[in-house]
């Protein structure tokens, strides 16, 4: 892939349109966690340290082409201000980007009403997305978290102006090609979470891509149903028995080994500090659940770290949410933490429960990038072109 960063292009003097995603949780009317605005914060001073002027595009929620006036982006105003050192100027129309008072123009930054109040956006309107393609004379992308959606802003504006990637957009793109791209082999991929049926694509793309797969939480059961092994009253999806072995067989034919638990961790009941024990996989009683991997599990994943260069870890390996079911997750990511830490492995992680996860377990500061992207990280692993990152490629 090939695109334009800030700096391949001349921002003195310049409008620069910046997408960002600052669409953060509120609570009673104050930002209760402030992480995707950090991350634009460098991308919104280099824009000012070259002379350029920032009007800052972004969503809020799902207000569906129509203004909602609690999905307006003022309450974001003052952790945003906080965060850039900087008054911040809402411009709270399309008409008013268009024509700005005096001191709108003379701000150091503003920032354009949530853009989903505008049907225009993401109908990825010709119209609509000329109308912004005016109002500045550079577009940069720094919101790769919406990358996977063809809208107006995230897309349609792209091909209309001189185009760059963002700080934080730049540093994704590197990371993700650093892990699936170009990658230095072998590869792990760690992929954990409930069902299965919810990363069928993510499977299928990664045995063709990975030298090691390690399968894991709720997922991870339905494999070891596919083998015939009873998982008692465990979370599984037994109707996708043949789509398991489907996935093993593509992993065999592609030379993917895939890593199963060994053996497991059982409850009769999920909830913290639960009764226990310790059992080989394949005999998991039929009163009682999975709810980890045990020992014997986390210690061939941790001889897998050791043998891989690079990570991509996607999901958690058990019901990390409560305790003692979090071992197996905490241990595998703090093996791989130290890895990283020692420069022995390119670590690249994202999806919301794996943030929280390895967050939990103490490993993420360590991980060479996590992505906070979601939806776009999950469809990147799956091989599915993003329209956000496309468009900036050909604008290249």
């Amino acid at each position: 892939m090939v695109w334009n960063t800030l700096d391949d292009m001349d921002l003195a003097g310049k409008r620069v349109l910046t997408r960002v995603d600052i669409n953060v949780p509120v609570e009673n009317g104050v930002v209760t966690d402030t992480t995707r605005i950090e991350r634009i914060v460098p991308t919104v001073r280099d824009i000012l340290a070259r002379g350029g002027k920032p009007m800052l595009i972004a969503h809020f929620g799902r207000p569906k082409g129509k203004v909602v006036l609690d999905l307006s982006l003022r309450v974001v105003l003052p952790a945003l201000e906080q965060a850039l050192g900087r008054k911040v100027t809402l411009i709270e129309t399309l008409e008013g980007a268009e024509n700005l008072t005096d001191e709108a123009k003379a701000a150091d930054v503003l920032l354009l009403e949530n853009i989903r109040f505008n049907p225009g956006e993401q109908a990825n309107d010709p119209e609509f997305a000329s109308r912004l393609a005016a109002l500045g004379d550079i577009y940069c992308n720094d919101a790769f978290s919406a990358a996977h959606r063809a809208h107006a802003s995230t897309e349609g504006v792209a091909h209309l102006m001189p185009a760059c990637a963002g700080r934080l957009m730049q540093a994704e793109l590197e990371a993700l090609e650093a892990a699936l791209g170009t990658p230095k082999r072998p590869v792990l991929a760690v992929v954990g979470g409930a069902k299965v049926s919810t990363k069928l694509d993510l499977l299928g793309n990664l045995v063709d891509q990975v030298n090691a797969l390690v399968i894991g939480g709720g997922m991870a059961n339905t494999f070891l149903a596919a083998q015939g092994l009873n998982v008692g009253k465990s979370l599984c999806e037994h109707d996708l028995a043949d789509t398991a072995r489907e996935i093993m067989r593509k992993a065999g034919a592609a030379g993917c080994e895939i890593i199963l638990p060994a053996d497991v961790i059982v409850a009769r009941e999920f909830k913290a500090d639960a009764p226990y024990e310790i059992l080989p996989a394949h005999a998991c009683p039929d009163d009682q659940m999975i709810l980890d991997a045990g020992p014997q599990s986390v210690a061939r994943i941790s001889a897998a770290l050791e043998n891989a260069n690079t990570l991509i870890w996607n999901g958690p390996l058990g019901a990390f949410e409560i305790k003692p079911f979090d071992t197996a997750t905490n241990a595998a990511a703090r093996h791989a933490a130290r890895l990283s830490r020692e420069g022995k492995l390119i670590s690249v992680a994202g999806g919301g429960d794996t943030v929280a996860a390895l967050n939990q377990a103490g490993a993420a500061d360590d991980f060479t990038y996590i992505s906070t992207a979601g939806g776009a990280f999950l469809e990147w692993m799956e091989g599915k072109p993003l329209p956000g990152v496309a468009a900036l490629t050909a604008n290249a």
